[in-house]
């Protein structure tokens, strides 16, 4: 087979790809969509989403253990967080609350011994119960809260590489994973389960609710709450 027949072939399986895995961007699209204010628009994420799809085709070595599936869904997801960050439309003063927030949980927790409970929270704050529910609420809905923001890479995602060529970064994921699992079953029930069936599952926040019993807008609460917990506990990890 001639270069020019072998270039075609490759490009026609790259345009499949792109086709069967076309409605994850919306699965992934509407699921994030569920945490965001009205102002975001699903066919602004759909559009992040393809681009992301189309580098993930092009990007993609099945030669590394990951399936497609699962690098194209953390290169959308990336895509798609990349654009709506890019539109810097969260006011500062959700920044503020959100570096707020894990501060707070840190030092009540170095305090306690134990973990913070909500109105210890709002105390060390200096807020109302309910002004620290509302912060926790503006905080998810106003911003991107996942995984992604403890520092989780592509590449720590889908570590099923065992050929990198650089160890001591294989070291440094592998270990920053186990960690991230370890702080994660230290959380509260009601607040590992949360994520459970976010990440996990892939619920939105209204399915959540129907599971648990309780309001869309707690479970936002709680999310929020668990990985700004989650931020706190893994503020000083580091590789000994």
């Amino acid at each position: 087979m001639n270069n020019k027949a072998a270039a075609y072939l490759q490009h026609d399986d790259k345009t499949k790809l792109v086709e069967q895995h076309a409605p994850l961007v919306k699965r992934i699209a509407h699921h994030l969509l569920a945490r965001l204010p009205a102002s975001v628009l699903v066919d602004d994420l759909i559009q992040a989403g393809m681009i992301g799809l189309l580098e993930a085709s092009k990007n993609f070595d099945g030669s590394k253990g990951a399936s497609f599936e699962t690098f194209a869904g953390i290169r959308i997801r990336g895509a798609m967080l990349d654009e709506i960050r890019k539109g810097d439309w969260t006011p500062r003063s959700v920044h503020k609350n959100s570096r707020s927030i894990t501060e707070a949980i840190n030092q009540v927790e170095r305090i306690t011994g134990r973990d913070a409970r909500d109105a210890e929270v709002a105390e060390y704050m200096g807020v109302t119960l309910g002004e620290y529910h509302s912060m926790l609420g503006e905080v998810n809905a106003g911003r991107i809260i996942g995984i992604e923001d403890l520092g989780v890479t592509e590449d720590v995602l889908s570590s099923n590489d065992k050929g990198s060529d650089e160890p001591f970064d294989e070291i440094l994921q592998g270990t920053f994973q186990k960690a991230l699992a370890h702080a994660i079953t230290t959380l509260p029930e009601r607040e590992a389960i949360v994520l459970s069936l976010y990440y996990d599952e892939e619920l939105n926040l209204r399915e959540i609710g129907e599971v648990l019993d309780v309001s869309e807008s707690r479970v936002s609460q709680i999310h929020s709450q668990a990985m700004h917990r989650l931020k706190s506990r893994m503020q000083n990890w580091r590789v000994d």
